[in-house]
């Protein structure tokens, strides 16, 4: 099975895909994002002990193809995730992230999400990739926007629970596999 590449430099960044051993510094990262996280991820509605579960988990989706989660780091810090995840159907990657506050406006979601589409079309039989946010959730619709996404659903349902600042409607942006 042709999968992306594990590890990913970025001008000042890395993506790479996380280990056990970084359940620590997952755990500090979105520890000290939750306020920050809360309106919009119903997984940070509480406390988060979930790190290592999270890297067991996506470690298991890394070799059965149906997902792929990067680490965003700066240094040695965890400044986020991103992943490419197979649930948009046959042919499609959809592109899902979050960042540590700290790490926000400096367009390293967008340099990583670039990296990523790249990726995606470099895997066979991936024609499209896409963005899904929440409508009231601005911040990530400036991603899908400046990497040239076409909106294609601006009124999707909600897909996953609700979280404090959502509006419950989705939107879907689009990018095709350029013409060869």
């Amino acid at each position: 099975m042709t999968r992306p590449a594990e590890v990913l430099d970025l001008p000042g960044a890395r993506l790479r895909r996380p280990t056990s051993a970084d359940a620590g510094a997952l755990h500090l990262a979105v520890t000290e994002s939750l306020e920050h996280l809360r309106p919009w991820m119903p997984w940070a509605a509480g406390d988060y002990p979930a790190a290592a579960a999270f890297i067991d988990e996506a470690t298991t989706r890394w070799h059965t193809g149906r997902g792929y989660t990067y680490l965003i780091t700066t240094g040695e810090t965890v400044a986020g995730t991103i992943s490419l995840e197979r649930r948009i159907g046959e042919g499609g990657l959809e592109i899902g992230y979050w960042l540590h506050p700290a790490h926000t406006g400096r367009g390293l979601v967008t340099t990583a999400a670039r990296t990523l589409t790249e990726q995606a079309f470099a895997l066979p039989g991936i024609d499209r990739v896409e963005i899904w946010h929440d409508a009231a959730n601005t911040a990530s619709r400036g991603v899908p926007e400046r990497l040239g996404f076409t909106c294609v659903d601006p009124h999707h349902p909600a897909r996953f629970a609700h979280a404090p600042a959502k509006s419950g409607i989705e939107v879907v942006w689009r990018l095709a596999r350029p013409k060869e």
